[in-house]
C-alpha cells in the first residue's frame, strides 16, 4: 500500500464534509473513499473524522493533519504542472473565496464558463465579506480589494474600482447636500464594512469616521438603507453606479474622490504557482472588466424596472 493512499480521499471529504460528494468529485465509489480513509486512520493511529448520519466534521487530529495534507497535494500538483503540456485542459480542484455581491454578480458567471469549458475542473467558492485565513484554511485563490496586509500572500492586480459618496434625492431634499468634507459631521452616515471614509483634498488624505443611526456589515444592506433615505453612503461603484444612472441616488463631493483602489487576485506565496491558479487568474484579468460591466447593466435594468 502506497504512502499516498487515502490522502486525496481525506482532503476531498474534509472539503465537502460529505463522503458521497467527495466520492463523486474523485470519480470513485463512496465505499472506496470510506475504506481508504479507514485504512489511513489505522496507519496513523488517529481518528480523523467525527461521523454522523447527516454530518462529517474533522477531529482535532484531523484539523492538524489537513493542513499538511493540503500542502502535500499542492506541492505534488505543482511538480506535475511543470511537465504538463500548456495546451491541456484545466484540471483539478480549486478552493476560492470572494466578497459576496462581487462574487455573485461578476465572478460566478466567469467560473461557470470555465467549468463548462473544462469538465475535469471543479471549484469550491466561499462567498464572504470577511477576510479568510487563506493559508490556515487551504484556500488557493482569493479576490480582495485595497491593500494586501498578509506577508504570506502574493497579489496580482486584476482591475480597479472606485468608491463614491451618495444619497437619495429624498434625503438631500430633507437634509441638504454636503458642500465641504467637514459638512459630513452634520449628516447621518451609513456605516458599512469599513470604519473610515478616505477622501483626498489638495493632494492630502482626509479621513472621516462615519456616524449615524444605521450600520450594516453588508454593502447591499447599506445600499438599501441609502435608497430608503436614511443617510449618506459610500460604497464601491459596483453597488451604486446603476442607481446613480437611474436617478435613485445622487453622487456627492466627487471633487474629493481619492485614486482608484485595486481589485486583486491573492494567493499563497509559493515557489511554483499551480497551473489551475494561473489559468483562473488569466481568465479573471482578461474577462473581469467586461463581466462587471454586464453585471452593472443588469443591475441598472432592475433598478429601472
Amino acid at each position: 500500500m502506497g504512502t499516498w493512499s487515502g490522502i486525496d480521499e481525506f482532503v476531498a471529504v474534509a472539503q465537502a464534509s460529505n463522503f458521497g460528494v467527495a466520492a463523486r468529485r474523485l470519480g470513485r465509489s463512496t465505499s472506496h473513499v470510506s475504506r481508504e480513509i479507514a485504512r489511513l486512520e489505522d496507519r496513523i493511529g488517529q481518528r480523523l473524522f467525527y461521523r454522523t448520519t447527516r454530518h462529517v466534521s474533522l477531529t482535532e487530529a484531523g484539523e492538524r493533519f489537513i493542513v499538511r495534507c493540503r500542502q502535500l497535494i499542492d506541492e505534488r500538483d505543482e511538480a506535475l504542472a511543470e511537465v504538463f503540456d500548456e495546451g491541456e485542459q484545466l484540471k483539478g480542484h480549486l478552493r476560492m473565496t470572494c466578497p459576496v455581491v462581487f462574487g455573485e454578480g461578476v465572478v460566478v458567471p466567469l467560473l461557470n464558463q470555465l467549468l463548462t469549458e473544462n469538465p475535469q475542473f471543479s471549484v469550491d467558492l466561499l462567498l464572504t465579506d470577511e477576510v479568510v485565513d487563506m493559508v490556515g484554511q487551504g484556500i488557493d485563490l482569493a479576490i480582495r480589494f485595497g491593500q494586501l496586509r498578509d506577508s504570506r500572500l502574493v497579489a496580482t492586480r486584476l482591475m480597479s474600482r472606485t468608491r463614491a459618496l451618495c444619497a437619495s434625492p429624498a434625503y438631500i431634499q430633507a437634509h441638504g447636500a454636503p458642500q465641504r468634507l467637514e459638512d459630513l459631521n452634520a449628516h447621518s452616515c451609513l456605516r458599512s464594512t469599513v470604519d473610515t471614509w478616505i477622501f483626498e483634498r489638495d493632494g492630502e488624505p482626509y479621513v472621516h469616521r462615519p456616524h449615524g443611526r444605521f450600520s450594516c456589515n453588508s454593502g447591499y444592506g447599506t445600499l438599501v438603507a441609502a435608497l430608503g433615505g436614511l443617510g449618506l453612503c459610500r460604497l464601491p461603484d459596483f453597488y451604486i453606479r446603476p442607481y446613480i444612472k437611474a436617478g435613485a441616488l445622487v453622487e456627492l463631493l466627487s471633487q474629493y474622490q481619492p485614486p482608484d483602489e485595486g481589485v486583486w487576485a491573492v494567493y499563497p506565496n509559493r515557489r511554483h504557482l499551480p497551473a489551475k491558479v494561473k489559468a483562473v487568474i488569466a481568465r479573471l484579468q482578461s474577462d473581469l472588466p467586461a463581466a462587471q460591466a454586464a453585471a452593472v447593466a443588469l443591475s441598472l435594468e432592475r433598478a429601472q424596472a
